[in-house]
């Protein structure tokens, strides 16, 4: 079998990484699976007009992981990897990452038959993303840089 070619061009996606203060004191993630190959990430997308990339990156949030809450302006960070279409080409991607302090989370969401949603500290969630460079992302971030990250858009 062969592997599927790169395509030329770039694309931009946004993501949340959607936060909470578990009852320890300790910051957890929560991360989601993908509806294919079932593997463990963050919810993300594609840009949506009229949205600024940390709104796009909160829609994202509520449809694929049934979480609401609030993002900084400023992006936590970034990370690339080759998204496979569904024509066998490879699509390099750049996924800016909006820290989202969660505020609600709910038992139905658009995408909830298709997902699974776990919380999980950050040492458990690097444990379990296949994809590198996000992996590398939450290796880099700590408590208190999550914090930091994360405050409420209106406040921006």
């Amino acid at each position: 079998m062969t592997s599927p070619e790169p395509i030329r061009q770039h694309a931009q996606q946004v993501a949340a990484l959607p936060w909470r203060r578990c009852g320890t004191g300790e910051v957890e993630v929560l991360l989601i699976t993908s509806r294919t190959s079932r593997r463990w990430l963050i919810p993300k997308g594609w840009p949506i007009a009229g949205k600024t990339p940390a709104e796009a990156a909160l829609q994202e949030a509520f449809e694929e992981a049934g979480v609401r809450g609030e993002a900084n302006v400023v992006p936590f960070g970034s990370y690339r990897y080759e998204k496979l279409l569904k024509d066998g080409t490879l699509l390099p991607c750049t996924v800016t990452v909006y820290a989202m302090d969660v505020l609600q989370e709910l038992e139905d969401w658009p995408e909830v038959s298709e997902r699974e949603r776990r919380w999980l500290r950050l040492d458990e969630a690097q444990a379990l993303i296949h994809e590198p460079h996000l992996r590398r992302l939450l290796c880099e971030a700590t408590c208190q840089m999550l914090l930091a990250t994360a405050r409420p858009m209106q406040d921006a």
